[in-house]
C-alpha cells in the first residue's frame, strides 16, 4: 500500500472496524505509516472513571514553528442494519467509482487525504515549520478520553500548535462548497416539573405536572431568543425528550420531564444562556404555579475563527484546485474543533457529508483525490504565508 494514495489508505482504514471506543488497528496502521515517514509518534491511552479507555495518537514532523496540525478521529458509529448495506460495511468495496464503508466519509477518508497530502508535501518540499496530526478514538462517543486529554497532555509538555484543520466532512453538495470557521455552542437542559401523585378519577386530590410541562415546552420553544448575529444564525431551542415515570393509566404522576438542547450563537456564552433559561422558565413557572427543577450540561461553547492566514490559505487552495469560492459557515453540529479552538485558530474542511452515519456510507474516488490535492496546496500556501 502506498500511503500517499488516499484511496488505498482509506480502504485500509475502513477495514479496521473501529466502532467507538475500539481502536481495531486503525491507529496502529497510521502510527506505522507516520513513523516510517519520519514522524515522532506518541500513542496514549486515556482513562477516566465510569468511561471506556480510549487510544489516541499524536504525531509530529519537524520541531520548528509554526506547527500546522490536522485533527480527526478514527472511531466510527455502529453500522446499523447490516442487511441494508449493499456491501460489507467494513469491506471498503469500490464499485463504479464509489468507495463504500462505515467511516469512508466520517472521517477515515478525510484522515487518509490529509496524511497523503502531508507525506507528499514533505517528500517534495520538506517542512519549514512542523506538520502534526492529532487523531482520537472517541469523537463519536462521550468525547472525554480523546482530544481534550491529548490537548492537556500537549500543554503539559509545552507542545504548541499554531493552527489546525479538522478534516470533518463539511461540504453539502460538492467539493469546495463550505469551510466551517466556527460553531454555535451546545447546551442541554433537563426540566423537571414536580406534582402530586393521585388517582385519575380524583384530580382535585392531586397535582398533575404534565399540563404545566406542556405549557413550559410551548412557551420555551416558541420564544425568540435572538435574531442571530453577523456570523451566526439565530439561537434555537429544541425539545428532544419528554418522559413521565408512570406505567399506570389511572394514576396522575408526581413528576414530568423534558430534555431540550439549545444551540446558541455569539450573542451568548454558556453562563448567559443558562441565566436566560432559568429566568424565562422561572417566570413561566411562577405564572402557571409550577414547581420546577433545572439541570444543565454543555458539550462546547460558541467559537469563531475569523478570516486570516489559516482561512485564506484554505479558501485559496480550494479556488486553485476546485475552481470554487468556498462559503464560510458556522452552521451544523459540533466536532472536536470546539476543544481545539481554546488552543489555536481552527477550521474544518473535508469531504461531502451527505451519507455520514447512514447505511451505505460512501465517497466518490474522485473526491478523495480532489480533497488530497486541496490539502496539499493548502499546506504549501499556509507555509508560504508564514514566510511573508
Amino acid at each position: 500500500m502506498d500511503p500517499k494514495d488516499p484511496v488505498t489508505l482509506t480502504q485500509a482504514l475502513v477495514r479496521c472496524p473501529s466502532v467507538t471506543p475500539k481502536e481495531a488497528g486503525a491507529l496502529t496502521l497510521l502510527q506505522n505509516i507516520l513513523e516510517t515517514a519520519g514522524f515522532e509518534c506518541h500513542r496514549m491511552t486515556m482513562s477516566e472513571a465510569d468511561t471506556p479507555d480510549v487510544e489516541n495518537l499524536y504525531a509530529r514532523y519537524g520541531r520548528q514553528g509554526p506547527n500546522l496540525c490536522f485533527a480527526g478521529h478514527t472511531d466510527v458509529v455502529p453500522v446499523g442494519d447490516e442487511k441494508g448495506w449493499s456491501h460489507d460495511p467494513f469491506g471498503a468495496v469500490i464499485e463504479d467509482g464509489i468507495l463504500y464503508g462505515r467511516g469512508a466519509v466520517d472521517m477515515k477518508g478525510g484522515i487518509a487525504c490529509f496524511v497523503a497530502a502531508a507525506l507528499r508535501h514533505i517528500e517534495t518540499h520538506g517542512v519549514r515549520g512542523s506538520i502534526s496530526l492529532l487523531i482520537t478514538g472517541d469523537e463519536e462517543g462521550p468525547s472525554i478520553n480523546g482530544t481534550t486529554k491529548v490537548l492537556d497532555w500537549m500543554e503539559q509538555r509545552e507542545e504548541r500548535i499554531d493552527a489546525c484543520v479538522v478534516g470533518e466532512p463539511t461540504n453539502p453538495d460538492k467539493m469546495g462548497d463550505m469551510i466551517k470557521i466556527g460553531r454555535r455552542g451546545s447546551l442541554t437542559c433537563v426540566l423537571a416539573v414536580k406534582g402530586r401523585q393521585g388517582h385519575a378519577a380524583y384530580p382535585h386530590q392531586a397535582d398533575n405536572p404534565i399540563p404545566k410541562l406542556a405549557v413550559l415546552i410551548d412557551r420555551l420553544t416558541n420564544a425568540e431568543i435572538d435574531k442571530g448575529s453577523e456570523n451566526f444564525e439565530n439561537t434555537n431551542l429544541e425539545v428532544t425528550i419528554v418522559s413521565v415515570p408512570n406505567t399506570a393509566s389511572n394514576v396522575i404522576p408526581a413528576e414530568a420531564r423534558a430534555v431540550f438542547n439549545i444551540r446558541y450563537n455569539d450573542n451568548w456564552d454558556r453562563g448567559g444562556m443558562v441565566r436566560w433559561v432559568r429566568e424565562t422558565a422561572g417566570e413561566i413557572a411562577t405564572e402557571i404555579g409550577a414547581d420546577i427543577q433545572l439541570n444543565f450540561a454543555g458539550t462546547g461553547d460558541v467559537f469563531l475563527t475569523k478570516p486570516g492566514p489559516l482561512v485564506d490559505a484554505m479558501r485559496d487552495a480550494i479556488s486553485e484546485v476546485s475552481d470554487v469560492e468556498a462559503k464560510l459557515s458556522t452552521g451544523g453540529g459540533t466536532s472536536d474543533a470546539r476543544f481545539i479552538q481554546a488552543y489555536c485558530p481552527v477550521i474544518e474542511f473535508g469531504l461531502i457529508n451527505q451519507t455520514i452515519h447512514q447505511v451505505d456510507e460512501h465517497t466518490a474516488i474522485a473526491d478523495l483525490h480532489e480533497l488530497t490535492a486541496i490539502y496539499e496546496r493548502f499546506i504549501a500556501g499556509y507555509f508560504e504565508r508564514d514566510g511573508q
